[in-house]
């Protein structure tokens, strides 16, 4: 029998009698990450990493039961060995080690790579079976380097402040603003957060970090407000809110800004290509380095990228229904 298997509840371990990620309440629930479809309301007890806890308490209510974990502590859950491993997606994220008779499950949930220079980078660890991911698992994903996107970001947000405009970064408000507040210049002007971008942050604080900007609140005289930067989730988009800070140039920052006329659909005036996931090239990197025999695929593009695991690698890759999200991330 499986050590993992995915029932009407998620992702279960029979032997421990927990869930990974679990979409309906359960007693137990270990969670990869503060991104709402891996964290859910109304379990008996979470089990997470130091830094994910302020966030499940943000989104979930101060009130929940949270054991907060460091990476490589190992937990024995009625005797499967369980320990958490940076997976370099957001602040907090993890892959998830279970082991059980001298067989190696790995969780990936949302993992990527490359560091961001934010969240605890990315750590390869070997398995027998690899959960992974394939939100980009196509070859058409090929994300270009971060610091060439940040300084063309920077020299976009130069060029809008010195004719005017207010700069709008459209980033989810959990990873992936963070990773902008890190990077831009805060030399070129003023710095505003929505909300909530702001909740995330103010959440942050109580396990150290610190990011740029301040709160857009009632009494801010937004007409003074000329050549900010404004960071905000993409859900403000073609809202009333946004309006208010006219002049204004706005850029979208996903790795679906990849695609051509992804932009365009948007109807934002830049993309910039900025993803808190693997593309194709690091996906393939990261099942090679696991040395995995069998490869279980989720959310993406699934029968393409197993079938492509199968044919290129060699391996036995099927895929893995779950219901997380096909979307780059969820908005706190």
């Amino acid at each position: 029998m499986s050590l993992l298997t995915v029932n009407e509840n998620g992702l279960f371990c029979r032997q421990g009698d927990f869930y990974i990620d679990p979409w309906k309440p359960v007693k137990t629930a270990i969670i990869s990450h503060g991104h709402s479809d891996h964290m859910r309301f109304g379990m008996g007890n979470y089990i997470c990493h130091h830094h994910t806890v302020p966030l499940l308490k943000l989104r979930l209510g101060s009130e929940q039961i949270v054991q907060g974990v460091s990476y490589g502590e190992v937990l024995d859950i009625n005797g499967v060995q369980v320990s958490f491993h940076p997976a370099g997606h957001i602040i907090g994220s993890a892959q998830i080690r279970l082991s059980y008779n001298d067989e190696v499950w790995l969780f990936g949930g949302d993992y990527k790579i490359v560091p961001d220079g934010v969240s605890t980078p990315y750590v390869c660890v070997p398995c027998d079976h690899f959960i992974t991911e394939s939100t980009f698992g196509l070859p058409i994903y090929n994300f270009p380097d971060p610091a060439e996107v940040y300084a063309d970001m920077n020299a976009w947000w130069r060029a809008n402040a010195s004719e005017g405009y207010n700069t709008v970064l459209l980033a989810y408000a959990l990873g992936k603003a963070q990773n902008v507040l890190a990077h831009v210049d805060k030399t070129i002007g003023d710095i505003y957060l929505h909300g909530a971008v702001a909740n995330v942050n103010d959440a942050l604080i109580d396990v150290g970090y610190s990011f740029a900007g301040r709160r857009i609140s009632d009494g801010l005289r937004r007409h003074e407000v000329r050549g900010a930067l404004i960071v905000a989730p993409p859900s403000a988009l073609a809202t009333p809110w946004l309006r208010t800070w006219t002049p204004y140039r706005i850029a979208m920052c996903s790795g679906w800004m990849q695609l051509r006329g992804a932009r365009r659909r948007r109807g934002v005036d830049r993309g910039f290509v900025l993803s808190d996931h693997c593309d194709w090239q690091q996906l393939n990197q990261a099942i090679v380095q696991t040395k995995a025999r069998n490869i279980y695929v989720t959310h993406g593009y699934e029968q393409a990228f197993s079938r492509w695991v199968r044919e290129k690698h060699g391996l036995q890759a099927v895929v893995f229904k779950t219901l997380y999200s096909d979307q780059e991330e969820e908005e706190l």
